[in-house]
């Protein structure tokens, strides 16, 4: 929401701006007018919105046209006041004001007016009859008040007007030319009836109704004002109730309804409770909470996480059998604006023999994207409206920031859950099967699924009768390396090379190479995998292999059999020579 509102008062000499401007500060007419009242600002404390208001005069004898034009550039609100009982001010509405304020201006970026009419004290009819014609042609006018500064009627009502129509605006919401919601309001609205359809049937029942009223209101509704709400959609929208519920089109005509009836304020309630701004966007605020990594932690997803993200699988699989479909993972980000997930997620995850993505394989994506990329995490749970369904205050409720990694160093283990392995070697040594294997697929599976490669894979590995974890990344071999031969103002000497992966690692007292294959027995494949994240939950199993800049764990593949020889191993060498 904005954080102050400007109004400016224009109009004909004599129409009463400044004693308008006066009676408000005063609370009564003053004796003696100035030709132009001084800025004035009213503290957030004493106006309905609870934001600060300023209110600025003009004056033709005071001001030039630049000073003026400069106004209204700055102006949230232009109030046109107009003499009631003079018909020459109503006609200069239309032929000069209006042209004045928005004359230059976009059809969609307008600047909102109020037309004033003050006087009325003077007279006993209304004028209204002439003021119609010219809201019917100008859209930017929000409304018009009858008011009178001298018996200080309806003053402080002009100004709540005026600012609502700045807080509250129209333009974003409503086409009144076609009498009809502006697309980036459906919008906005479907995903907010998406959110709360919990069960995506639909429909909003009673109970996801008063959910829906508490969240944005605080109140739920009686089961008497449920009714009439109902009753007066289906009077107006029959398709807007179904099955004694509020379908999407009922709860678009409601919207539409208190628009019209003036009460933008609900719809912008409500659009605001969801994170949208003025412009109908999703703040950044909303979407991007701050979140305070520090350096050698990570972030992991906690168990209410898991428990939403679940609920959230299970109610857009609607055969209930498991998995998503693609028609059923395309509704599952309806919600978002852009589909988050490529093609190389299938070969990243767990899927059906058909590639549909499973619950576990869903859960871990999730579980990837918050360890490698915690900022589209947290937009991603925005769009879900995770706030709203949890009633969190932000999506940096659903993480957890792990302790630093010199700590599970120190005490000899981790209270990590997720953890990275980097898989490097030459090409044709096998990675990408090593990678796909730990999805459980053979090499003839492999061939069979296709696709877009994915660089990384993640999957669960027990440990403790625990469930870990464990992401793992291919890395391409195409870092530039250079050999560096230190001590060069020694005698050089034979360098020793060709000895065998068994040999080196019993020379160095290291653990033996574990042989690996895709095409023998999947259990005994499994243990290299747990291998890994046993070694990364103790730390101090496996010391030499860990260096103090990196929680990293290397694979490096050899010519013929896997072989632990990574950069690590060659840190490991260097300290004990």
């Amino acid at each position: 929401m904005r954080g102050d509102v400007r109004i400016l008062l224009v109009g004909e000499p004599e129409v009463g701006k400044t004693s308008l401007i006066m009676s408000l500060v005063s609370e009564e007419f003053p004796e003696k007018v100035p030709a132009r009242a001084e800025e004035i600002t009213i503290p957030a404390d004493v106006t309905p919105e609870r934001i600060p208001t300023h209110i600025i005069d003009y004056s033709a004898s005071e001001q030039t046209d630049d000073e003026l034009q400069d106004e209204i550039n700055r102006a949230n609100v232009v109030c046109v006041v107009y003499d009631v009982n003079k018909e020459s001010t109503i006609e200069k509405i239309q032929s000069k004001w209006i042209p004045l304020v928005n004359g230059r201006t976009e059809k969609g970026s307008r600047i909102p007016v109020i037309l004033v009419g003050n006087k009325s004290d003077l007279q006993g009819t209304s004028s209204m009859e002439s003021i119609l014609p010219i809201m019917n042609r100008f859209t930017e006018i929000e409304t018009c008040v009858e008011c009178s500064a001298k018996n200080l009627k309806n003053i402080s009502e002009l100004f709540f007007y005026a600012q609502k129509a700045v807080l509250h605006p129209t333009a974003p919401l409503y086409n009144p030319e076609d009498k009809q919601l502006k697309s980036s309001c459906v919008q906005a609205l479907t995903r907010i009836f998406n959110i709360c359809d919990r069960d995506n049937d639909g429909i909003l029942s009673d109970t996801e109704m008063n959910f829906f009223q508490k969240y944005c209101f605080r109140n739920p509704l009686s089961p008497q004002a449920l009714e009439d709400v109902k009753t007066v959609v289906w009077k107006n929208a029959p398709d807007g109730i179904l099955d004694d519920g509020l379908t999407l089109s009922g709860f678009l005509f409601l919207n539409m309804l208190f628009i019209q009836r003036g009460r933008h304020e609900t719809t912008w309630t409500v659009l605001r409770k969801f994170g949208y701004d003025d412009n109908l966007e999703l703040t950044d605020d909303y979407l991007h909470p701050q979140l305070r990594v520090p350096y050698d932690c990570t972030t992991e997803l906690n168990h209410c996480a898991y428990l939403f993200l679940q609920r959230v699988f299970e109610k857009y699989d609607a055969d209930n059998d498991g998995v998503l479909s693609p028609i059923e993972l395309k509704n599952l980000f309806s919600v978002f604006p852009y589909f988050p997930w490529g093609p190389e997620v299938f070969n990243t995850v767990c899927t059906d023999k058909r590639g549909w993505i499973t619950l576990h394989g869903y859960l871990c994506h999730w579980t990837f994207t918050t360890y490698l990329d915690v900022h589209h995490c947290l937009e991603y749970l925005g769009y879900l409206g995770y706030t709203t369904i949890t009633e969190q205050e932000s999506q940096t409720a659903a993480l957890t920031v792990t302790r630093d990694k010199k700590m599970d160093l120190e005490k000899g283990q981790t209270q990590r859950n997720v953890f990275l392995c980097k898989v490097i070697g030459p090409k044709g040594t096998g990675k990408t099967a090593f990678l796909q294997a730990f999805l459980g697929r053979s090499l003839e599976t492999q061939s069979e699924m296709g696709g877009d490669v994915s660089d990384f894979t993640i999957n669960t590995v027990q440990i403790n009768s625990l469930d870990k974890y464990l992401i793992e990344h291919y890395m391409e071999s195409r870092i530039p390396c250079i050999f560096v031969a230190s001590k060069s103002d020694l005698q050089q000497q034979k360098q020793e090379h060709g000895i065998g992966p068994v040999e080196f690692c019993y020379k160095h007292r290291l653990p033996a190479p574990f042989h690996f294959s895709c095409n023998s027995d999947e259990a005994t494949n499994s243990q290299i995998y747990s291998r890994l994240a046993l070694a990364a939950a103790f730390p101090n199993l496996n010391e030499a292999e860990l260096s103090i800049s990196s929680f990293w764990l290397r694979i490096t593949f050899g010519a013929t059999v896997v072989a632990f020889l990574g950069l690590a191993i060659y840190k490991a060498l260097a300290r004990q020579k």
